[in-house]
């Protein structure tokens, strides 16, 4: 599936991909400011997440609660030097808890990924306008 939007656009198309009952782990991939934090913040309240949302780049983790008692967990593997970091800080026992994970800079831990995950690639386009393409 893709879909072009602008960012007043954003909230129906993250309506759009959670309509799609994408795998509770999603890789998000994309260049640094193509719009992947955004586009997970967006995500997280569609699902019905209604406290602040933030980038963990220095956390790794946030962990955030929906208003049905679902957890979402948002990863920012950006700073991590090898998949050693990732297991201490026990990413296994959250890629496979069931809960929503989303998680930017995956290829920072390749072997680590469930086989069972969706993609989304965001690409900037002109005029302020994004790709988005889930698989």
């Amino acid at each position: 599936m893709e879909i072009t939007f602008s960012l007043d656009e954003i909230e129906n198309t993250a309506r759009r991909i959670v309509a799609e009952n994408p795998k509770k782990v999603i890789l998000f991939h994309g260049d640094m400011g193509a719009g992947k934090t955004t586009f997970i913040k967006q995500l997280a309240k569609e699902l019905g997440v209604t406290e602040g949302t933030s980038s963990p780049t220095f956390s790794l983790v946030n962990e955030y609660q929906t208003n049905d008692n679902q957890i979402v967990y948002h990863f920012d593997f950006y700073r991590i030097k090898n998949e050693n970091e990732a297991l201490d800080m026990g990413v296994d026992e959250y890629l496979y808890s069931g809960h929503w994970c989303f998680i930017e800079w995956a290829e920072n831990i390749p072997n680590l990924i469930p086989d069972s995950h969706s993609v989304i690639t965001i690409k900037e386009l002109a005029g302020g306008k994004r790709l988005l393409e889930l698989s």
